[in-house]
């Protein structure tokens, strides 16, 4: 659906995206993930043809990015893209006229969208009236009026609270079932795992690894993480560098990577005379993943 290749971009003499390539198959969610300044934004702007790539060639559905691919592509900005004195009905006619729908269309894909994001009873409701979470499903109305083929969702979630963000999560699911291709940003490292088929790890406009969880997964040469609370870190850390485990810092507390899962009697019996005040057992989530993936890189 969308293939981009060594896609850079300077901002004056500023390399902001440096020979970028990566590939958006049809029906899938595929995530960019990286810190403010990694690129994300930049990538979206030229998607959406506001800015120009200074290299690089980027094809969407085949065709080559242009001022016509705009009508395949659906925008969900972070920021709700809304007329709050117009109602619900008002702001997607608005929209869907900017896309060149004639009335019927119009009446139609009104209909649709509303129906896709659960607002179909909020159709004459002014936009000031709606909650947060409504707003947020408009935006994504606004977004599908036009029928595209690529959809992107710039940080859906953030500031919502979170039944909103999990009823959010479940129309993004709802979309790629029906058969929708998605890029989606987001800072929200459980959201990118729940919802997205393969990701990306960006940092300073270079994609750093890319691939399906299992793929990332390799990156933590572990089979769980432990986390420790003791007076004696120090001892700690020695102990496990007796045992071969490798050790981080997770939210300031001390981890270890064990190679193999063990009992939690055998785990103790490993800091035999060293003294702990807790341990908890971690599933390897996306979050240790990124954090080593940009640790590699700031190494």
């Amino acid at each position: 659906m969308l293939k981009i290749k060594n896609l850079s971009k300077f901002y004056q003499k500023k390399l902001v995206l440096q020979d970028l390539s990566f590939e958006v198959k049809t029906g899938e969610i595929y995530g960019l993930l990286g810190p403010n300044g990694a690129g994300k934004t930049t990538i979206i702007n030229i998607l959406c043809n506001l800015l120009q790539p200074d290299r690089g060639t980027i094809l969407l559905d085949g065709v080559p990015i242009s001022q016509a691919s705009k009508y395949l592509i659906g925008v969900a900005p972070q920021e709700n893209l809304l007329y709050k004195s117009l109602s619900c009905r008002e702001n997607l006619h608005f929209f869907a006229r900017l896309y060149g729908l004639d009335r019927q269309q119009q009446r139609d894909r009104i209909s649709a969208s509303l129906v896709a994001v659960n607002l179909s009873d909020r159709i004459n409701s002014l936009v000031e009236t709606l909650s947060g979470g409504m707003k947020r499903r408009l935006n994504l109305a606004i977004a599908l009026v036009h029928e595209p083929k690529l959809l992107i969702l710039d940080e859906p979630t953030t500031g919502l609270d979170i039944e909103t963000r999990y009823e959010l999560w479940r129309l993004i699911r709802q979309l790629q079932q029906q058969g929708m291709t998605i890029l989606l940003t987001t800072h929200l490292l459980d959201e990118a795992e729940q919802l997205c088929d393969r990701l990306a790890i960006l940092q300073s406009g270079q994609l750093l690894v890319e691939g399906d969880f299992l793929q990332l997964r390799q990156r933590i040469k572990a089979k769980e993480i432990v986390t420790i609370k003791t007076p004696d870190e120090e001892g700690a850390i020695a102990r496990g560098k007796e045992l071969g485990f490798t050790h981080r810092y997770y939210g300031g507390n001390l981890a270890f990577w064990l190679p193999e899962t063990l009992e939690l009697a055998e785990i103790i019996a490993c800091f035999d005379n060293i003294t702990l005040d807790s341990i908890s057992r971690l599933p390897i989530s996306l979050e240790h993943i990124y954090l080593e993936v940009t640790r590699d890189r700031i190494s």
